[in-house]
């Protein structure tokens, strides 16, 4: 008998539920296409059709309420919230000592994330006149649909609901990361500096695209790259 048969084998990581190899991978990536053909048509048909609910929302941002609001605008701005991610990302890797589920982890939100920002140019939907806001944002220099901040936090809290699908930890982060999503679409709308229809597209986004994300990224990509090769879980 080998010494590699003898050594008892090291005990396989529970951080590993978003390498589970998807049982519908071509129905997943029609569903993602569709959704990115989908919503940017929606985004040329909107307008300013809720100014209305964005001048009530903004109605809000008074005390404590529009400090938290603009306090979450702020730490999910692009620049911290790849930091959060990179920080993400090394601790899943530490827990699992495995770097495969932490860069599937990073890079199914950052291949669900970057295109939104594409998205966003092509549509070119005006953010909401800050001259007919009760508490204006400082006018921001880009367009939008979709909402980028929205389209993180919601790839974020998949992908991460994925690497947590086998422990004990799964429920809570279902259940905190939909109060997270919620929390995200009320700071932007709050704060006005998206409408909701823009939030309401980028979690629609995410949910639809996030899943066809992963199959490309995990499932075929990943295997191919030397150092991330390693047997898929069947699911």
């Amino acid at each position: 008998m080998s010494d590699a048969a003898l050594r008892p084998r090291r005990r396989e990581s529970e951080l590993n539920g978003i390498l589970v190899r998807s049982p519908y991978p071509l129905a997943w990536i029609a569903i993602a296409l569709a959704a990115v053909i989908v919503v940017t048509i929606v985004g040329f048909t909107l307008g300013t059709a809720d100014l209305g609910l964005s001048k009530a929302l903004n109605g809000l941002h008074t005390g404590a309420v529009g400090a938290v609001s603009t306090a979450i605008y702020h730490v999910i701005s692009p620049g911290p919230a790849i930091g959060i991610t990179v920080v993400v990302v090394a601790v899943i890797w530490w827990r699992a000592r495995d770097v495969r589920p932490a860069l599937a982890f990073g890079g199914t939100i950052a291949i669900t994330w970057v295109p939104s920002a594409i998205v966003k140019e092509i549509v070119h939907r005006a953010r909401p006149d800050v001259a007919v806001l009760p508490h204006p944002y400082p006018v921001q220099p880009d367009p939008g649909y979709p909402s980028g901040h929205t389209v993180y936090i919601t790839a974020f809290v998949i992908a991460l609901v994925w690497v947590l699908a086998d422990t004990r930890w799964h429920r809570l982060a279902q259940v905190l990361g939909v109060v997270a999503i919620v929390v995200v679409f009320f700071a932007v709308t709050i704060d006005a500096v998206h409408y909701p229809t823009d939030a309401i597209a980028s979690i629609a986004w995410s949910l639809l695209i996030a899943p066809g994300v992963r199959v490309v990224w995990v499932d075929w990509l990943m295997p191919r790259i030397p150092f991330l090769r390693g047997p898929l879980r069947r699911a």
